[in-house]
């Protein structure tokens, strides 16, 4: 057993490591990992299988099929510039409108979905009105972060808990988080207008004719746009209920894209193969050489060894360890992928409960809150942060690792310590 752990964790480790250097992509080598586990008997196939949470990837690839076909009919394009209008093009307004657009959108959608529909069309309009765009980038980084934050299917590592946790149903996820993830982002917009104001900035000329674009004209294949929009209000409905009906998330998800498929494909492959080459099959597959690699250190042991060591830190006391979960977890998001790190966190916690602690909510809120938000911290804490980057980069707009670190890590901090707050006021007194 020694020899097995041993090998669990140093391939868990350079796996880790070498995500971190982004010298071999993530999905790569977290495969080789998972597979060298099982190769060298430290996981048998069956168990490494039974460690794949299939609810999570259903969820993902559900939720990425219906925004694919949405995409196609022009919805997420036509919400921007109407928003942009609604403010009559005010640049203020307009990065308040852009920013809780995206914020709202990432709590239905999968965030990297929402920055990759709504990051080109801000550009476009910042263009339009001649200001530079990455104020409002960033400002949409943390938007999509933490809109993400406040709902089960907005970000992966709240999905990854409520598959783990049954009892957590969608609505359980709006009423402990939507609240202060609302408080956070009005508190770090206003504090990113205050900073950014002075080059938010532009004429009424060109304010002008952006009023002057019809976004009526962005919509396409109307049938589609409201079968669409009917299957999505059914899909969301059933995420608010579905312990009623005894459904996963992940069959929910599934569901729902499997009619739009029905109405939007009918009997063409080309349709079919378009669609599906929308889902991003090579995050599902990071997904998968996860589940693998923390199911080694399930099966060795090491989770329940680093819950006991936990529970010494803390002494057992749950205030302690809920600070401790959430300020190692924003920590650790900001540097690096939250994924991996919840992914260990979800056992640890739940041998806390084997280990005596009983009450776990607090626990699970703030893993939560400290994996979402924290990965506001530097330009490669979450996968959007490095999708918005590579966007600007591709339009001739540069975001570097320190411009974004000076405004991204203090204001993560703040949003930690509301959470902080939070916490305690709400589970804790």
């Amino acid at each position: 057993m020694t020899t097995q752990i041993t090998i669990a964790v140093t391939i868990f480790i350079i796996v880790y490591g070498v995500i971190i250097s982004e010298k071999i992509h993530r999905t790569t080598i977290a495969l080789v990992g998972s597979m060298l586990l099982i190769a060298l008997g430290v996981i048998s196939q069956e168990k490494a299988i039974q460690h794949i949470d299939f609810n999570t990837i259903g969820l993902l690839t559900g939720m990425m099929l219906i925004v694919g076909i949405t995409a196609q009919t022009g919805l997420f394009r036509y919400l921007a510039i109407w928003s942009a209008k609604k403010v009559n093009a005010n640049p203020i307004k307009l990065f308040f409108a852009l920013s809780i657009l995206t914020a709202i959108l990432s709590g239905f959608l999968d965030n990297v979905t929402t920055v990759l529909l709504t990051v080109p069309v801000t550009i476009s309009i910042t263009r339009q009105l001649k200001i530079n765009p990455i104020p409002y980038l960033i400002a949409q980084i943390f938007a999509s972060n933490i809109g993400g934050t406040a709902t089960l299917i907005g970000d992966p590592p709240n999905i990854m808990i409520g598959s783990a946790v049954k009892e957590f149903t969608f609505l359980s996820f709006i009423n402990n988080l939507t609240g202060i993830s609302a408080i956070i982002l009005i508190v770090t917009l206003s504090i990113m207008s205050i900073l950014y104001g002075s080059k938010m900035r532009t004429t009424m000329d060109m304010r002008r004719k952006l009023l002057e674009l019809d976004e009526t004209n962005e919509l396409h294949n109307i049938p589609l746009l409201k079968s669409c929009l009917a299957v999505l209000a059914l899909t969301i409905f059933l995420f608010t209920t579905h312990q009623y009906f005894h459904l996963e998330s992940g069959t929910v998800a599934l569901l729902g894209a499997s009619l739009l498929l029905l109405i939007s494909t009918k009997n063409s492959e080309h349709s079919l193969e378009h669609i599906f080459g929308k889902v991003e099959w090579v995050s599902l597959f990071f997904f998968i050489g996860l589940f693998i690699l923390v199911g080694g250190l399930v099966e060795t042991g090491v989770i329940t060894f680093l819950a006991q060591k936990s529970l010494e830190i803390t002494a057992g006391n749950l205030t302690a360890t809920s600070f401790l979960i959430l300020w190692v977890s924003a920590i650790a998001s900001a540097f690096i992928d939250n994924i991996p790190f919840v992914a260990t966190m979800i056992p640890l916690i739940k041998d806390l409960g084997n280990l005596g602690l009983t009450n776990l909510d607090p626990l699970w809120w703030s893993l939560s809150l400290g994996a979402c938000l924290g990965g506001n911290g530097t330009i490669i804490g979450a996968s959007a942060n490095i999708i918005v980057a590579g966007i600007a980069a591709q339009e001739g707009y540069h975001i570097s690792f320190t411009d974004y670190l000076r405004i991204g890590f203090p204001l993560m901090l703040i949003s930690i310590i509301l959470s902080s707050i939070y916490i305690y006021l709400r589970y804790l007194m």
